[in-house]
């Protein structure tokens, strides 16, 4: 009820901005023309990350710590909510990082050490070793986001903006929703966290391939 009650405070809030924030120097494409090939690119490679993430949404993760460990539910929840903190203050690090190092190593190298502290978290057998690997990993996860946003805003002209956001998006919302499937059958038939493995492994394909194809495309700005 408060979730939805904050929904609604926040579409007032959206019903409140005016034709003033608008980017009135462009008109929106309707399509992709010019950056079909690398957002459609984008769009694989970051279906394929969302799709290792599926294996470690938040309720299996509660799940794995209440199986696992026998980690109670205000443990877990303190846990989570620390979690959630460092993901929150880690983003605002992402724009310093990326200012120094570029956006596709920002990107590669804070989300790689995430997806093996997530790996390790999955192996180890004792509780406090894996709840230190969520928290350091919490603190690592979520810098490629504002990294990640820029860069499809950056490598794509500004009038196809609006739709590469949607074909990069709408993809990695699909891709997150399979896993879950079968990730209880794996908790179920072994001690290891194997979606915590799965998951991890995933990104770090995913990681190894987009600095493969993408650490020489610099933004559109810095082509010269």
């Amino acid at each position: 009820m408060l979730y939805a009650a904050i929904a609604v405070v926040t579409a007032l809030v959206y019903l409140r901005l005016g034709p003033t924030v608008e980017a009135r120097s462009t008109v929106p494409s309707r399509s992709l023309a010019r950056s079909r090939r690398i957002v459609i690119h984008l769009s694989a490679l970051f279906s394929l990350d969302s799709f290792g993430g599926g294996f470690v949404v938040q309720s299996i993760l509660v799940l794995w710590l209440y199986e696992r460990f026998h980690l109670s539910v205000p443990v877990v929840g303190s846990i989570f909510f620390a979690t959630s903190i460092l993901g929150g203050l880690s983003q605002l690090v992402s724009p310093i990082l990326a200012a120094r190092i570029g956006l596709v190593p920002t990107m590669v190298f804070t989300h790689l050490p995430a997806s093996l502290l997530l790996i390790a978290a999955g192996l180890v057998a004792d509780a406090r070793l894996a709840v230190t690997c969520l928290l350091l990993r919490a603190s690592l996860a979520q810098m490629d986001v504002p990294a990640r946003q820029a860069y499809v805003m950056a490598v794509v002209p500004p009038d196809e903006r609006t739709a590469a956001a949607s074909v990069t998006t709408v993809p990695r919302s699909l891709a997150a929703a399979l896993p879950p499937l079968f990730t209880g059958a794996m908790l179920t038939h072994s001690a290891v966290g194997w979606p915590l493995v799965c998951g991890g492994l995933i990104k770090v394909l995913y990681d190894l391939l987009l600095l493969a194809h993408f650490r020489d495309v610099a933004p559109m700005d810095e082509e010269d």
